[in-house]
């Protein structure tokens, strides 16, 4: 018979699938897949110019992809927004098993980043065809936009990097994934360094294969699964008695 006790039935409780764990999942998921729709756009506008001026130009004349972009980049943010709120929902987080830091910032990162993309769009639908000189209006956008979804970007490193530490505690296959999740955390701080515009390829993709990855083990359970062992292990007086 299930413990008829409080703690046991607590315990029973989070033994069960946690929804607010598998939405953050899909949420995850969500946000990796409209983020290669952002970048598809931007690269298909080719704004990445030396200048300025030569960057609003390759603009306006592709000004649908960069809408697209723009807009997929907002979403993301928005998706990024709603997987941290669930992930504060959670068992693991309202138990402190696992780092409350992390669906902060994470937060945080869906904010600027939606931001950026907002600004994105707004470049894209404001540029005018004939613009000879950018003003400081264009200036003052571009910069924000660009320092927006830098912080974005750097906020999510730093809430992979944080994730780390509590992976490799957590064990099993979370432990594999521990030393990767440090390495791309800190790596993604290589944002704010103009030489390193290669490495923030690679790691943009390796961000985006992360998603994927602990989106998907979110909303299958894994995740789930490693903490309640975790959980077992911690108050082993907690577990159902049969």
């Amino acid at each position: 018979m299930p413990d008829p006790s409080p703690a046991g039935e607590q315990a029973a409780a989070h033994l069960s699938p946690d929804s607010a764990a598998r939405k953050a999942g899909l949420f995850l998921v969500l946000t990796a897949l409209v983020t290669v729709i952002a970048v598809i756009g931007r690269v298909a506008t080719d704004a990445d110019q030396p200048t300025l001026i030569e960057s609003l130009h390759a603009l306006a004349s592709n000004r649908f992809p960069y809408a697209v972009g723009g807009g997929a980049r907002l979403i993301s943010g928005v998706t990024l927004g709603i997987a941290a709120w669930l992930l504060m929902k959670t068992w693991i987080i309202r138990e402190r098993l696992g780092p409350p830091l992390v669906p902060v910032i994470f937060g945080l990162s869906g904010l600027f980043t939606g931001l950026s993309g907002a600004l994105a769009v707004a470049m894209a639908v404001a540029v005018p065809t004939d613009l000879e000189v950018p003003g400081a209006t264009w200036e003052m956008t571009a910069t924000l936009r660009e320092i927006t979804g830098q912080i974005g970007f750097a906020a999510a490193g730093l809430s992979v990097l944080i994730a780390a530490r509590y992976q490799w505690r957590v064990g099993g296959l979370l432990r594999f994934v521990a030393p990767i999740s440090a390495i791309l955390g800190l790596v993604m701080q290589l944002i704010w360094l103009e030489a390193a515009s290669l490495v923030h390829r690679y790691s943009g993709s390796l961000f985006l294969i992360w998603l994927l990855a602990i989106g998907s083990m979110l909303l299958t359970g894994r995740v789930e699964q490693h903490y309640v062992i975790l959980r077992a292990k911690l108050s082993p007086s907690s577990n159902p008695q049969t």
